[in-house]
């Protein structure tokens, strides 16, 4: 009767098990050193991301505030072109000579 289980087949896997944990603790080990080198980039990566919406941020506001005066100006300048074009057609009530000239450009 052949034995189909020896010794030294035995003796074979226990070595073959101890070199397999060691493969498998440095397999384990440079996936833990990839983890902590995909977190590093996952931070910079939000840190970037951050920076880019403070200045996107940074810039809408400080537009909004270099505009404010010249808007203000705008709508001075609007209402005093409009008490002008009020004024100048009372007065060419009075002068028709006025109302002509506002006439041809359209004022009147």
């Amino acid at each position: 009767m052949v034995v189909p289980f020896t010794l030294a087949d035995r003796d074979r896997i226990i070595r073959i098990e101890t070199k397999m944990d060691i493969k498998f603790d440095a397999v384990n080990a440079k996936f833990e050193a990839d983890n902590e080198r995909f977190d590093t980039i996952y931070w910079l990566l939000g840190v970037i991301v951050a920076l880019n919406l403070f200045i996107l941020g940074y810039t809408i506001w400080d537009r909004r505030t270099a505009l404010r005066p010249a808007l203000d100006k705008a709508i001075e300048a609007d209402a005093k072109g409009t008490i002008s074009i009020r004024t100048l057609r009372d007065y060419s009530k009075k002068h028709p000579d006025l109302a002509e000239i506002l006439k041809s450009h359209g004022i009147l």
